[in-house]
């Protein structure tokens, strides 16, 4: 996944899980955060380097700029949260996970559930795949999730269903960073998360972890990180 047009700035506050403000060749600029998770380790005012993507005089945008990416000890994470599923969709296509993908969708309805990825492949297998973007991370290692997820707890149960109707399921964390150790669920932040998370791995579903290559201007999927529940 590309960026274009990406500038570096200071990270000065973020009023809302929306909007934040950054210095940019010093002038404070108002921008659209791609995130709504707290992220509260990776923006520390007027310290942490971030960043933006310049969308130019776009009629139809709020904000000119969008923050992307950020700097921690000397690491650029990505913290678009929309690219996980991209990266994650890239990665399956290009037979990381399996080598006979025939058929990919997006977004597909099952039960009470939308899960973010359908796949089909070889001789009738068909499948779901539910994408985490991955930020939190400490003394390299990733962790998930920053914040309580209710919804997310929910959706485990909703895979565990579906892997009992015969799919094949994975629970993919696409840690949107480089030099992990190994990816755990972050129980002290949200212990019901990762109790249905080890349920899900006694059910079956194939519980597994990226990491990726960042750059200024790139994220693209790397490595399997070893998961430990």
């Amino acid at each position: 996944m590309r960026y274009n047009n990406i500038r570096k700035a200071i990270f000065i506050e973020r009023p809302n899980r929306f909007i934040a403000y950054a210095k940019l060749d010093g002038e404070i600029v108002k921008c659209h955060v791609k995130n709504t998770g707290r992220c509260k380790e990776l923006l520390i005012p007027e310290k942490t380097e971030v960043y933006l993507e310049d969308h130019g005089d776009m009629a139809s945008r709020k904000t000119r700029y969008s923050l992307v990416k950020v700097v921690k000890n000397g690491r650029i994470i990505n913290m678009d949260s929309q690219a996980p599923n991209q990266i994650a969709t890239d990665w399956l296509c290009g037979g990381g996970l399996y080598k006979d993908i025939s058929l990919v969708k997006r977004e597909k309805t099952y039960g009470k559930s939308r899960f973010d990825i359908y796949y089909e492949r070889g001789e009738g297998g068909k499948g779901f795949i539910e994408v985490k973007g991955v930020t939190l991370e400490e003394d390299n290692v990733a962790r998930f999730p920053d914040a309580p997820t209710e919804r997310g707890v929910k959706h485990i149960y909703e895979l565990i269903k579906a892997k009992k109707d015969g799919y094949e399921v994975n629970i993919l964390f696409v840690i949107q960073m480089k030099g992990i150790k190994y990816f755990e669920p972050n129980d002290k932040t949200h212990a019901a998360f990762g109790e249905a998370l080890r349920e899900a791995k006694k059910a079956g579903v194939n519980i597994i972890a990226i990491d990726c290559y960042v750059t200024e201007e790139e994220v693209v999927a790397g490595d399997f990180v070893p998961v430990l529940l």
